[in-house]
């Protein structure tokens, strides 16, 4: 049997630094080619020993190593790099390119404004991108669509955090071609609607709804999901919901608190897209610090984990658009 390095492995060499990133790469095409029959051929005689495959991993980690060393974790003062997760062909003949990110700060959470410091370029410096940034390591959060000539084009993420510049490149690479709406144990993202009668979208480019509010008041958050309960082949059926809901702040200008920022989806019945086996509905409330516009992720997983623990399935995106008038004069 064929060796596969596990996600995690690659995900750790990935926040590392760049000469780790360069390993992840290697590594990641490698898996694609020589591991899963990836779009490039697999040497004369077929496939590679299991030692000899970790062995040439583990001594390009090494080698980047000795490179760039590993500092301690830090609270704050560090940097915020973009991941590129790799691309994707929508049906319309366009491309998606998927984005994540790495915030090297254990505590500290940034908001960096589009412009300057937070710019996807060309065409930008506003893509979609997030200003608010969580800790550590976020999978596939966002995706900027590119037209269906893009050919060998690029586009760059650029972030400023705590006076350090990163940046990322991304483009149609066929080492980096994706299939976030199915897994090799045909396993698919779960669905996410903001009505009981839908419409309900999965993965990662999602769709968005639009609330108003007047201060101080709460809005009700209301999420129905749906999800095909897929386990991998010999594995045991997890005991918990087949949907874990996560809700965090995108961007804004204030501080957003959640009454649960991780709503439980009850199991709820109502007619969901095949091959629907779970269906359930999630409620909270989001209150906000002052008025402006904000926009709230909600990350659907089902039992593959955030982020399909690296693989880039199965996951869903949703935004909820929040515009927060001041309180009337006077108060109440």
């Amino acid at each position: 049997m064929a060796a596969r390095i596990s996600a995690p492995v690659w995900g750790r060499l990935a926040a590392c630094g760049p000469a780790f990133q360069r390993v992840f790469k290697i590594g990641r095409a490698f898996e694609r080619v020589y591991l899963t029959g990836g779009p490039a051929r697999r040497p004369a005689g077929g496939r590679i020993a299991r030692p000899t495959i970790l062995g040439l991993i583990l001594a390009a980690a090494a080698a980047a190593q000795q490179q760039v060393p590993v500092e301690p974790p830090h609270d704050s003062g560090q940097s915020v790099t973009a991941a590129y997760e790799g691309w994707f062909p929508n049906s319309d003949g366009t491309f998606s390119l998927l984005f994540g990110y790495f915030n090297r700060n254990n505590k500290q959470e940034l908001d960096i404004p589009v412009g300057p410091e937070n710019q996807v370029e060309p065409g930008g410096p506003d893509q979609g991108q997030p200003t608010h940034f969580l800790t550590r390591r976020q999978w596939g959060v966002f995706t900027v669509t590119v037209p269906k000539d893009f050919g060998s084009k690029k586009v760059v993420w650029k972030i400023v955090a705590n006076g350090k510049a990163t940046e990322v490149p991304a483009g149609l690479d066929t080492l980096w071609e994706l299939s976030p709406f199915k897994d090799a144990t045909n396993n698919t993202p779960p669905f996410i609607g903001f009505a009981e009668s839908g419409p309900f979208v999965q993965g990662p480019r999602g769709q968005s709804t639009t609330l108003t509010t007047t201060l101080p008041d709460p809005v009700s958050l209301n999420l129905w999901v749906a999800d095909d309960a897929n386990v991998s082949p010999g594995a045991t059926r997890p005991k918990t919901a087949a949907v874990t809901l996560t809700l965090s702040k995108y961007r804004g200008p204030g501080t957003i608190t959640f009454a649960s920022d991780k709503p439980a989806a009850e199991e709820a019945k109502f007619r969901a897209p095949a091959p629907s086996v779970f269906t359930g509905k999630a409620t909270t409330t989001a209150s906000f610090s002052e008025p402006g516009e904000y926009i709230l992720r909600v990350m659907a997983n089902d039992w593959s984990g955030e982020g399909g623990r690296g693989f880039q399935c199965c996951w869903s995106n949703a935004q909820v658009k929040v515009s927060v008038k001041p309180a009337a004069a006077g108060g109440r």
